[in-house]
C-alpha cells in the first residue's frame, strides 16, 4: 500500500507519497484532491508526518539537508545520479558535465540531464542544483520559476549564515 500526504508549501502543494516506510515520490500539485490509485491511501502516517516537518522547515530556511529514508525508482545509472545529487551542498549548484564527470562518465552529461528529469523526489533529491554549462537555468520537472525559487530560498539562506 502507498500513503499519501499532502502539504501546502510555498511553491505550491506538494504531495508525497511513501512506501514500505520509504519516501517514493514528491508530487507538485495544483490541488490537494487528486483520484487515488488502487493501491493508494491517503493516510497521515509517521514518515509522512516527519516530512511534512522536514519540507516546512526547509522552506521556513531552517533545515539545509534532508534526513529521511528515501527509495526513488529508476536504473542504476539514474540512481548513481541521484546520490549524487544529494551530495552537492546547499545553497551550492553543480553542472550537468560536472555530474557526469563525478559519476565517473564524464561523456554523459546529457544521460544526467534525462536522470535529473526523471527524479522522483525533488526537493529532497535535489536535482534544482544542477544547472546548464553556461550557469543557466535549464530543465527541471517543476518548472523554471520552482528552480529559481528553491536556488535563490537556499542562497539567501547561506549568505545570512555566513554574515
Amino acid at each position: 500500500m502507498n500513503y499519501i500526504k499532502s502539504i501546502k508549501t510555498p511553491i505550491g502543494i506538494i504531495t508525497v507519497k511513501e512506501k514500505s516506510n520509504k519516501i517514493i515520490e514528491l508530487q507538485l500539485n495544483s490541488n490537494l484532491v487528486k483520484p487515488l490509485k488502487e493501491n493508494e491511501q491517503i493516510k497521515e502516517t509517521p514518515l509522512l508526518i516527519e516530512t511534512e516537518r522536514q519540507l516546512i522547515e526547509y522552506f521556513n530556511k531552517k533545515r539545509t539537508k534532508f534526513e529521511l529514508p528515501i527509495e526513488p525508482k529508476g536504473t542504476e545509472f539514474m540512481k548513481k545520479v541521484w546520490k549524487e545529487l544529494i551530495n552537492i551542498p546547499y545553497g551550492e549548484t553543480r553542472t550537468y558535465g560536472q555530474i557526469a564527470k563525478n559519476i565517473g562518465n564524464e561523456k554523459a552529461s546529457r544521460a544526467v540531464g534525462r536522470a535529473n528529469n526523471k527524479n522522483p523526489i525533488p526537493i529532497i533529491i535535489p536535482c534544482h542544483r544542477v544547472i546548464g554549462a553556461n550557469n543557466k537555468l535549464i530543465g527541471y520537472a517543476l518548472g523554471l520559476d520552482k528552480k529559481e525559487f528553491l536556488l535563490n530560498l537556499e542562497k539567501n539562506n547561506k549568505n545570512k549564515k555566513r554574515g
